[in-house]
């Protein structure tokens, strides 16, 4: 690992972060962050739900398996975003690159209203994913970074979750532009599209009262800057809940300022120092990127395809699809910091994987009504969701802060790559091959890659309740009096 010449700074900055009471500054960080999930699952939702509209030759006439690649195209730029953005990230900081990934992904969700052919929806997809996998490395890296630690866990997993609060008004919003009565069928999915970009144009102003990670700060020789950002969070929070001067921890870290951390100095941090914590993270990560992007993906085509539902009301079924998703986190996402997160990880992906291969028996079976297997779905995806979004706090949390972001790029890109990429593409081969008994396999891979995740979480698991990040994980920068 290359030094320059160096200094020791000694802080207590990040103590000072974790101690803060929860306030209005709070809420604006989660708010201006997290709905990027929100407008993510707005445009994937309005993309899964006219996948029956583009089929029709009246628009871009795709078949099944192009409907497949298509999100594999976003999954794919969802890699190789993730891996860029993650990078630049821990190098440039995350003020930045929260803010340059958003205008990438809402700028390419305009221009996908606006595809013409296979090949160019393929492409716009590709851009958007691009962003949204940039967008999940900074700002995964920041909340972790700004919220308390006693909170930590139920933040990050909500906030995850609020994706499904982007895929019910998704799913309103398709009933509305794909009704025939009220839009021409080649123009209404155009709208759907450029609407939701328009509408996350007010994310960027919020953005801007959001302040650079002054752990980030910390260790690029910023220290000034982190001490200035702290000291006015600390006095609007004191300010707005009429506190006396909050207490000072007597919790301290030297940080060593003007050390250069390489590449190859990250990917030797997290594949050797952390070994076994990097196959945590893969494994929690492939799994729950198979099993989510398998299923929801191409969940429409089997709804028009095996149950006959008509492509303008698919909204209708997503929406309970969605309100699982949504309410689980809600419900039980606080037990991630007071049970634990070892503990709650290992239930969720087993209890995943068991009711979703007693789903698949029952599809196999032609047991289920489209209601029934949506109200199943929405079952499975009520513990699923706190399990998926637990992946990405895992990723981010249990590694130093030098190499956080580029941490959870890496195991987002190869879990997504792995699991994710080539399951929509799979599961619309299976679909389309009209076979229920195909589609079951598919369904019970899924479950088995959860079950074995839930192992690996019981065996190699990381109790970071409560924990600051830096006891989870000291900083590479940290000295050793620290």
């Amino acid at each position: 690992m290359a030094l320059l010449p160096s200094a020791s700074t000694r802080t207590n900055i990040p103590a000072r972060l974790d101690r803060l009471p929860w306030s209005r500054w709070h809420w604006l960080v989660v708010t201006a962050l997290g709905i990027t999930w929100v407008l993510d699952g707005l445009e994937v939702t309005i993309k899964g739900a006219v996948s029956g509209v583009l089929i029709d030759q009246r628009t871009l006439g795709l078949s099944g398996t192009q409907v497949g690649l298509v999100a594999t195209g976003y999954l794919t730029g969802a890699v190789l975003g993730a891996l860029f953005f993650g990078y630049l990230t821990d190098r440039l900081g995350r003020k930045k690159l929260f803010t340059v990934t958003l205008m990438v992904y809402l700028t390419a969700t305009a221009l996908t209203a606006f595809s013409w052919s296979f090949g160019s929806m393929f492409f716009f997809r590709f851009l958007t994913g691009a962003g949204i996998g940039g967008e999940y490395a900074a700002i995964n890296s920041a909340i972790d970074e700004l919220i308390p630690a006693r909170v930590r866990g139920r933040t990050d997993i909500i906030i995850n979750s609020t994706f499904w609060m982007g895929t019910i008004l998704g799913s309103s919003a398709t009933l509305f532009f794909l009704d025939q009565n009220i839009f021409p069928i080649n123009l209404g999915w155009r709208i759907a599209f450029f609407s939701g970009a328009v509408l996350g144009l007010g994310i960027i102003f919020l953005r801007r009262y959001i302040p650079e990670s002054p752990r980030w700060l910390l260790t690029h020789g910023r220290a000034g800057e982190a001490e200035q950002i702290v000291s006015e969070i600390e006095k609007s929070i004191e300010h707005s809940r009429r506190l006396p001067p909050l207490p000072r921890p007597d919790s301290w870290i030297a940080i060593r300022t003007g050390r250069h951390i390489g590449f190859l100095d990250i990917l030797r941090t997290i594949f050797k120092k952390y070994r076994a914590r990097a196959f945590l993270s893969f494994s929690l990560m492939a799994s729950q990127a198979f099993f989510y992007n398998g299923i929801y993906f191409t969940y429409p085509l089997v709804l028009t395809l095996f149950f006959k539902v008509r492509p303008d009301q698919v909204g209708l079924y997503l929406i309970p699809f969605a309100l699982g998703n949504l309410l689980g986190p809600l419900t039980i996402g606080h037990f991630f910091d007071t049970v634990g997160r070892k503990r709650m990880i290992t239930l969720t992906y087993s209890l995943s994987g068991i009711l979703l291969a007693m789903t698949a028996l029952l599809f196999a079976k032609d047991d289920l009504s489209s209601a029934g297997q949506t109200l199943a779905f929405a079952a499975i995806f009520f513990i699923a969701s706190s399990a998926a979004s637990s992946a990405y706090l895992t990723a981010s949390e249990i590694f130093p802060v030098e190499t956080r972001a580029m941490a959870l790029a890496l195991f987002y890109a190869i879990g997504t790559g792995l699991g994710g990429v080539g399951a929509p593409a799979l599961f619309g081969f299976l679909v389309q091959s009209g076979s229920r008994f195909d589609i079951t396999c598919g369904y019970l891979a899924g479950s088995l890659l959860m079950l074995l995740a839930a192992l690996v979480e019981a065996l190699l698991g990381v109790k970071a309740e409560k924990k600051t990040l830096e006891d989870i994980a000291p900083p590479l920068s940290a000295a050793e009096d620290s």
